[in-house]
C-alpha cells in the first residue's frame, strides 16, 4: 500500500476512537451554559430547548489549521454527576468496547509490573528495524530509534519480547519523569513523518484554543500546562494506558487524568481533562474534556454532560486531504452524538 494511501485509510480510522475516548469537560453553570450555547456555538433556541428534553447534540467546531479536528457534544442526563465520574473510569466497562484490547491504571508510584501487556504488535517489532529519522513506522523521537537499533538484537528468535521490554522501560521512565518535570519530557519532538512533531508546543497551542477551555477555569488551563506545579486542591490525579484497535493497526496510548471536583456553586460540578502523553500512531496530540454542570432547577436532579475533544492529526492538508478531513469530522460529529445517547441511557437506568 502506497503511503498517501496508507495515511488516508488511517486517518479515517481515527474516527471510531474519537467516539470511544473517555471523554473530558466544560465549565459554566446551567444558566451560563445556554448562553454559551446560544452565543458562542450559535445554537437556536429551539436546539438548546431540544437538548434540555433530553436530546443529545453535537457539532464540529471550527478549526484554525486543518490539523486540528475539535468536535463538541452536550446531553442532558437525569442522574447524579458523580455517576459519570464512576462510569467515565470504569476500565472493567472499557474492556468490553470493541476496540480496546488492553487497558490499565498507573501505580502510584507507577511500577514496572504496571507496564504488563504494554506492546507492540509484530507488524510494528519488524517496521522498528528499519526506522529513520522521517520513516518509521511508529511515532518516536529519533534518539529513541537510535536506541532500539543498538540496544536489541533483531536477529534473536525472541526480538519482539527484547523490542517490548525496552519500550516498557522506556515508558516507566517518561511516565516518572512526566510526574517530577511536567510538560518539559514532552519537548522530545516525533521523527517517524517528513516533518518534526514537537509535542509540548501543539499541545500549549491546541489549549489555546478558548472554545475548547473556557476562560472562567484559569486554575485548570494553568495545571494542564504547569503541571506538576500549580495543582489546584480541588484536582486529582492519576494516569493510563491503553491498547485500541480501530481501523488499521492497534494504538498505543498513555494518557494523564485531571479530575477536578467544583469548589464552588460557579463551577461545574465535575471537569474531567484527560491529556495523552503518548500515542504510538495518528494522534500526535490529544486532549478529552468532559463537563458534569447542574441543574439550577431545585426539583431537578440531573445534569449536563458537555464533552469536548480534540486532537492533531497528520495527513489532513492538501486535496485529498481535505475529502479525508471532511469525512473524517461527519463521521466523528455522528460518533459523539450516538455516545452520548448511550451514555444517556446507561446512567438514567441505573437510577
Amino acid at each position: 500500500m502506497k503511503r498517501t494511501t496508507r495515511r488516508t485509510v488511517c486517518v479515517l480510522a481515527l474516527i471510531s476512537l474519537l467516539t470511544i475516548a473517555v471523554p473530558l469537560g466544560f465549565s459554566q453553570t446551567d444558566s451560563e451554559l445556554k448562553n454559551y450555547l446560544s452565543q458562542k456555538m450559535g445554537l437556536s433556541q429551539d436546539q438548546i430547548a431540544s437538548i434540555r428534553s433530553g436530546q443529545p447534540f453535537a457539532k464540529t467546531l471550527d478549526s484554525r489549521t486543518p490539523a486540528e479536528i475539535y468536535v463538541f457534544g452536550v446531553v442532558y442526563i437525569n442522574a447524579a454527576p458523580e455517576s459519570y465520574v464512576k462510569f467515565a473510569s470504569d476500565f472493567n466497562r472499557l474492556r468490553q468496547v470493541p476496540g480496546y484490547l488492553a487497558i490499565k491504571g498507573f501505580s502510584e508510584p507507577p511500577q514496572p509490573s504496571d507496564l504488563q501487556g504494554f506492546a507492540f504488535g509484530s507488524e510494528d517489532v519488524k517496521g522498528l528495524k528499519d526506522c529513520k529519522s522521517g520513516d518509521c513506522v511508529v511515532q518516536l523521537p529519533a534518539s529513541t530509534m537510535e536506541q532500539l537499533r543498538q540496544s536489541v538484537n533483531w536477529s534473536a528468535a525472541n526480538v519482539d519480547d527484547e523490542v517490548n521490554q525496552f519500550v516498557q522501560k522506556l515508558a516507566l521512565s517518561r511516565v516518572l519523569q512526566y510526574q517530577k518535570q511536567g510538560n518539559r519530557i514532552l519537548g522530545a519532538v516525533y521523527n517517524d513523518k517528513d516533518q518534526q512533531v514537537n509535542v509540548a508546543d501543539q499541545f500549549k497551542y491546541m489549549l489555546s484554543y478558548s472554545k475548547v477551555l473556557p476562560q472562567d477555569l484559569p486554575e485548570l488551563y494553568n495545571y494542564l500546562l504547569e503541571y506538576p506545579a500549580a495543582k489546584p486542591t480541588n484536582v486529582e490525579n492519576s494516569f493510563y494506558w491503553d491498547n485500541v484497535k480501530f481501523g488499521l493497526k492497534p494504538t498505543l496510548r498513555i494518557v494523564h487524568v485531571m479530575t477536578m471536583h467544583g469548589a464552588t456553586p460557579q463551577q461545574p460540578a465535575y471537569v474531567i481533562a484527560e491529556k495523552q502523553l503518548y500515542s504510538s500512531h495518528y494522534f500526535e496530540t490529544a486532549l478529552d474534556l468532559a463537563f458534569c454542570i447542574r441543574s439550577e432547577d431545585p426539583k431537578e436532579t440531573g445534569f449536563y454532560l458537555v464533552r469536548v475533544m480534540g486532537s492533531e492529526q497528520a495527513g489532513l492538508t492538501g486535496f485529498k486531504g481535505s475529502i479525508v478531513r471532511k469525512v473524517a469530522v461527519g463521521r466523528s460529529v455522528s460518533g459523539l452524538q450516538n455516545s452520548l445517547a448511550s451514555i444517556k441511557s446507561t446512567l438514567e437506568h441505573r437510577q
